[in-house]
């Protein structure tokens, strides 16, 4: 099978593209979410909306590797009342003032005891911060620190109303079939609330993604993962520990909707494919952009990257995680998040698959004895052809490096040119009879 191009991954108007991954990033965004309950699940049915997710659930006590999936938790309710009866800390205001995760709680106490409860930030005084205690039993109010300082020293009526219980984990998969068993793995965390850039930005992202490959031809399956971050991620591995040899090329998505980056953590492999091919697309995006190695700590590529499975999967986003003002605050809203780096994003997420899918090895030229006459081949003639995405030079660098040794993506790294230059310029020479290559995965 040839190499199968897909550059038409991108929808052709880049702005209707950013509206539509803000739009669904809008409408996921005041969800309250956890790594289990009533929250994952509607978010799942609304990315159901967009692309066939099929629905899995792990059930509490499960034993998954060296962790255990806990009680499943949901809350309807949450407020700090002052003595005149006003909530001063509202749950229905904002998911985020309530700690993730909290046991219930209805109790009436002075400042002095409520306060080892209460979670600001003094240095963002007007943010409320996102807290969690997933796996010990606490309760907690988050709350900007002006409102915090601005607590008198009085009595306050304090309510939780949250369940934990045995149910389940929820997480979605999509599989989209390709001409090979090897995967493409696109996995983006489920589990955070109210926070427009980590994470509504990422699932709306990879579930446009997803809707828009299932109506493309392509080389390799794609697997899409809409999971709790880490117990997620852990109780996917676990149930597909014999699926897991087929992931040949993997990204986890986050953070893709600020002005910042974009930047790429390198899988713990470090020279995979995929490093490679979003190392040469990120540098080429402008000076902000950044590739760094991998490190044991962030979002779920930590758990693909394990040792056990060691699968090629990088980390993507734009401001990494954690090194934004906003991060893991209130301050993370959709005014913090534009359509048009959504799009960027989408666009260089897209631009992996394009090269993932339209690389050769072996790139052979048959003329290996100084140059083609190129007039003599109407090589001047096909340059010149409307719809044509390479240049002269490009051309000339693809017959002076196909000798057998190289695949597409080596010419493109050695010349400094965008893999689709490259890979225009191989289906002109090949259309001449003058090159050719071998699909990555071994096909003709």
């Amino acid at each position: 099978m040839k190499g199968t191009q897909i550059e038409a991954l991108s929808y052709q108007a880049p702005q209707t593209l950013g509206d539509d991954i803000f739009s669904l990033a809008g409408r996921l965004f005041p969800i309250c979410r956890s790594i289990t309950g009533q929250g994952v699940r509607t978010t799942l049915r609304l990315l159901q909306a967009v692309v066939p997710l099929k629905i899995h659930e792990v059930p509490t006590g499960t034993q998954v590797f060296d962790w255990i999936i806990p009680s499943e938790w949901n809350i309807r309710d949450a407020y700090i009342k002052d003595r005149s009866g006003r909530r001063i800390v509202d749950f229905q205001k904002s998911n985020l003032h309530v700690v993730n995760y909290s046991v219930p709680v209805c109790a009436s106490m002075p400042l002095a005891a409520l306060k080892p409860h209460l979670h600001s930030r003094p240095e963002l005084p007007n943010a409320i911060p996102y807290r969690t205690s997933y796996y010990d039993r606490q309760w907690g109010f988050c709350l900007s620190h002006k409102q915090f300082q601005s607590l008198r020293d009085d009595r306050y009526d304090v309510v939780i109303d949250s369940t934990l219980e045995n149910g389940s984990l929820t997480y979605g998969e999509f599989f989209h079939p390709g001409a090979t068993r090897d995967e493409f793995l696109l996995s983006a965390h489920v589990c955070h609330p109210s926070l427009a850039n980590d994470n509504c930005s990422g699932l709306a992202l990879l579930a446009i993604l997803a809707a828009t490959l299932s109506k493309t031809k392509t080389r390799y399956s794609y697997r899409f993962v809409f999971a709790p971050g880490t117990i997620g991620a852990i109780a996917w591995l676990w149930r597909n520990r014999e699926r897991a040899q087929y992931i040949k090329h993997g990204l986890v998505v986050s953070c893709v909707g600020d002005a910042g980056g974009p930047t790429y953590k390198r899988s713990r492999i470090g020279n995979a494919q995929i490093d490679r091919v979003m190392a040469h697309i990120v540098r080429r995006t402008g000076p902000s952009s950044k590739v760094v190695d991998f490190f044991p700590y962030g979002y779920d590529e930590r758990q693909y990257c394990s040792p056990g499975f060691n699968l090629p999967v990088g980390s993507f986003c734009r401001s990494q995680y954690g090194t934004f003002p906003e991060y893991h605050t209130s301050a993370d809203n959709l005014d913090l998040i534009r359509s048009e780096y959504l799009a960027s994003s989408f666009d260089i997420i897209a631009d992996a698959i394009n090269t993932v899918e339209n690389n050769h090895d072996a790139v052979l030229s048959h003329q290996q004895m100084c140059e083609l006459q190129l007039g003599k081949w109407e090589l001047y003639d096909a340059l010149r052809q409307q719809g044509t995405q390479t240049d002269l030079m490009t051309l000339l660098w693809v017959l002076n490096l196909a000798d057998g040794t190289r695949s597409l993506l080596d010419i493109a790294e050695r010349a400094d040119a965008p893999f689709s230059k490259v890979f225009s310029a191989f289906q002109i020479l090949r259309s001449k009879g003058l090159v050719a290559g071998s699909a990555v995965d071994g096909s003709t």
